[in-house]
């Protein structure tokens, strides 16, 4: 389970305190798959990177299934990352010496996993990419690279998913095919999904999706749990039931 209380994100901008997240309780069930949708600026990817610990808040708490990562060092952070958490990045972030096996293998090799080869392609079969696993990033589409990325995300077995604008950076038919793969990993693997997003066709797919504005919850949870939509989405948009509440 995933939850956070009264998480606060303050930067400094020039001589000004610049609020990006302010306090706000969010709780993700296990297996649940959650959209959070807003503009630009709303503060969706710094809730991801909270989420994921890539990121320290400036007040409040992170708990992974009990564990406070505000409360570990770098080493116990990176491990808690590498064993529950696979992140999907907008711009893939492959390395790009390595090719699309090599990329899957490295968090493998890392944690020392058993048949860690054929645990990777097995999972770019997954990804539909059985056919490219000796490509370079520069000779894969920038779908294809996403796909090795997700796949890369998946290769520790994580129970939770993270991923920050996953079809941002690529065109609809890329993009519906990203689509098609995380939805089949939520169904297959029953992961706990989070992702950050513009895509609305993606957002509605999700079991809940949570809307931010100006680094707020955009609405308060209604009498029937129904999280606000993003200001440019219709309210009826909006799935059910909420995933969090805004603690303003």
């Amino acid at each position: 389970m995933i939850r956070l209380e009264q998480i606060k994100k303050v930067v400094v901008s020039g001589s000004e305190d610049l609020t990006i997240l302010h306090p706000l309780d969010l709780e993700v069930p296990e297996g649940q798959f959650l959209s959070i949708v807003g503009p630009s600026g709303s503060g969706k990817s710094t809730l991801l990177g909270l989420i994921a610990g890539l990121d320290a808040p400036t007040e409040g708490r992170v708990l992974i299934d009990g564990v406070n990562l505000v409360e570990l060092g770098e080493d116990e952070l990176a491990r808690l990352r590498g064993e529950r958490i696979g992140f999907v990045f907008q711009f893939f972030h492959l390395l790009p010496s390595l090719t699309a096996l090599e990329n899957v293998l490295v968090p493998m090799e890392i944690f020392g996993i058993a048949n860690a080869e054929k645990k990777s392609r097995a999972l770019l079969d997954e990804v539909g990419l059985s056919e490219r696993t000796h490509h370079y990033p520069s000779q894969l589409s920038g779908g294809e690279q996403q796909r090795v990325a997700i796949a890369r995300a998946l290769a520790n077995d994580p129970p939770i998913l993270l991923a920050d604008e996953p079809t941002g950076n690529l065109d609809s038919s890329n993009g519906k095919h990203v689509i098609d793969i995380i939805l089949g990993v939520h169904e297959r693997r029953g992961m706990t999904i989070v992702l950050a997003t513009h895509n609305m066709e993606l957002a509605r797919m999700s079991d809940v999706t949570l809307a931010l504005k100006d680094g707020r919850i955009d609405h308060p949870e209604t009498a029937n749990g129904t999280v606000g939509a993003a200001p440019d989405v219709p309210a009826q948009d909006a799935q059910t039931p909420a995933a969090g509440s805004s603690g303003q």
